[in-house]
């Protein structure tokens, strides 16, 4: 192996350690947005989706042999990325930012990270074949560390509200569709088309129902250097970081890394924010996390892979 390849692979490990570390900080900076400046998640969506949206479409057609306006030309196309624009970005977008504004960024972000088992599930009843035993072990994880996670191991109480649990399962949910959904899109077009205009089609729709043109919240430096973030390094550099890894390191070991993102917002979180972390929710998040490693593992057995977002991996 040349030393130019060697760099190359360090390089795909750091730009998605990064990209994983950019998304949950910016989880953690959408927490602070709605617990101390009062900013609506519903508002904070559609102007992450429209400013990403402009700022993905424009790179698209900056690109050499841009494939952005190809897109429209086939029916086909043109209606399936209007689904994903409407009810795959909107949707996983909204639920997952909702779920922080009801608990938090660490606990919203580690709900989600059950999505991929819904994927799993999905696609072994589509192709008709029982999981393998590693995926029924990634089962048995990802419910137990769901459970420790919203309950600290005992039955009768829950440590988050009922709202909070059932916006971030459906977290997940939104997440297996977000994934499974563009797949034939994105085998014909780049996937910077695809989530620019996913975005940007999601913002325009969901601005009819939020009105971001009416102010949210309380708007001072705090609040600017937050929602910047959001948008600049929590979206688009995150994603095109992410993009840029797979040419290094593929999918499977780029997404497996993509598990940093939860621990990024966990530890911001308890530092920053001053959220109180239990060994129940550490251990909770560990369990999870190891759901993806056996997933990841998984693919190899089968010799197949999962489809993996394609904006963020295995997670937004």
């Amino acid at each position: 192996m040349s030393s130019a390849t060697d760099r190359q692979i360090i390089s795909g490990f750091i730009m998605a350690l990064s990209a994983a570390l950019f998304w949950g900080i910016s989880g953690t900076c959408a927490q602070y947005l709605f617990e101390q400046k009062n900013v609506n998640p519903a508002w904070l969506v559609s102007w992450r989706m429209l400013i990403a949206g402009l700022i993905l479409v424009a790179f698209a057609i900056s690109r050499k042999n841009s494939d952005v306006w190809r897109i429209w030309k086939k029916p086909k196309d043109a209606i399936q990325i209007l689904l994903f624009g409407i009810f795959g970005m909107v949707a996983v977008q909204f639920t997952y930012f909702y779920s922080i504004s009801l608990s938090n960024a660490a606990t919203a972000t580690v709900l989600q990270y059950i999505g991929p088992v819904f994927v799993v599930g999905f696609y072994a009843i589509k192709n008709r074949r029982w999981p393998i035993a590693m995926e029924y072990i990634a089962l048995f994880l990802a419910l137990t560390g769901t459970f420790l996670l919203v309950t600290h191991g005992t039955w009768d109480s829950l440590v988050i509200s009922e709202a909070a649990v059932f916006w971030g399962i459906l977290a997940a949910i939104a997440l297996a569709f977000y994934t499974i959904q563009p797949v034939q899109l994105l085998k014909k077009y780049s996937a910077p088309t695809v989530t620019g205009w996913g975005m940007l089609i999601g913002g325009i729709s969901f601005s009819l129902y939020t009105s971001p043109w009416e102010s949210s919240g309380i708007w001072d430096t705090g609040t600017w250097l937050a929602f910047s973030y959001i948008i600049i390094f929590g979206t688009v550099i995150a994603f095109s970081i992410f993009l840029g890894s797979l040419n290094y390191i593929g999918a499977q070991t780029a997404s497996l890394l993509c598990s940093v993102e939860p621990l990024s917002a966990a530890i911001t979180a308890v530092v920053w924010l001053n959220l109180k972390f239990t060994f129940m929710d550490w251990l909770g998040t560990f369990i999870i996390l190891a759901t993806v490693a056996i997933l990841t593992l998984a693919k190899k057995v089968k010799k197949s892979q999962v489809p993996i977002s394609p904006v963020e991996g295995p997670i937004v």
